[in-house]
């Protein structure tokens, strides 16, 4: 790879050169087009266990998927992209199967759930830094069932509010992060079931809007789904518990609403 010095600002390809830009620089970078082609990177036995890693990656990109599903509400207050991230996670977790082949290995959170529980979702403000209270998490798995335990909360001490906004309000979310599995005669990966709820099933709950400025009552906080799936059932099945907080301001017609990158979360607990 060379960088392009001077005033060629130029992208595309000419005379067997390709010039290219890349997030978060203005340099032109040039390389030389090669490469093997399409057709021998699917049939050359030179590049069969390329093959079976492409096919293993499919299946770490859908444990990416599924947990952002997982995560319901509380996702979208990431302050970047984290799928790339999980991507990278689950070929970890995919390494811990010895009972399979490469290229038919099972991605089973499973086996270690502590490599989501206290994941943050934002690199700016991390959750804990703007929520300063210590909120209680009681999961029973069996019944999918959340409870929340809100303490009292000073927000001149407890909520770190960069912006200075009037309003904030905290969210909640259950999901389910079921394992992952090959069907090597279909080159195919799919997650399981638990019961009648799917993998990246979620229940979010969102508080009502308080003041900023205040002094917030303790208060309690119960999830679940509305139907939960036998105890077998959840043997490949991983609960996630995750928690959130946005700030928001006054809109038109006297209503809040939610500011843009003023937020943070959190998977609290994975299980």
């Amino acid at each position: 790879m060379a960088r392009v010095k001077g005033t060629i600002q130029m992208t595309g390809g000419i005379s067997g050169l390709s010039f290219y830009t890349m997030k978060g620089s203005d340099t032109v970078f040039v390389r030389t087009k090669g490469g093997p082609s399409k057709r021998r990177m699917k049939v050359g036995e030179e590049f069969a266990e390329v093959r079976k890693h492409q096919s293993e990656w499919a299946g770490c990109v859908k444990f990416s998927q599924i947990v952002k599903s997982a995560c319901g509400e509380v996702y979208r207050l990431a302050d970047f992209n984290v799928s790339p991230t999980w991507n990278g996670l689950g070929k970890k977790i995919m390494a811990l199967d010895t009972d399979h082949e490469t290229g038919e290995r099972y991605l089973q959170l499973t086996r270690c759930p502590e490599m989501l529980a206290g994941y943050n979702l934002n690199r700016n403000f991390p959750f804990n830094s703007v929520l300063r209270s210590s909120l209680q998490f009681a999961l029973d798995k069996e019944k999918l069932q959340l409870t929340i335990e809100i303490p009292r909360i000073n927000t001149v001490n407890d909520i770190y509010n960069v912006q200075k906004l009037p309003y904030f309000r905290l969210i909640f979310t259950l999901g389910i992060v079921t394992d992952i599995v090959c069907y090597p005669e279909k080159h195919y990966y799919n997650s399981l079931s638990a019961g009648k709820l799917s993998g990246g099933a979620s229940r979010s709950v969102t508080t009502e809007w308080f003041s900023a400025q205040d002094i917030i009552a303790a208060q309690r906080v119960e999830m679940a789904f509305d139907t939960y799936p036998k105890a077998d059932d959840l043997t490949q099945a991983t609960i996630l518990a995750s928690a959130g907080i946005e700030f928001g301001t006054a809109g038109l017609g006297g209503t809040i609403e939610a500011v843009k990158n003023a937020c943070c979360g959190k998977i609290v607990l994975a299980k």
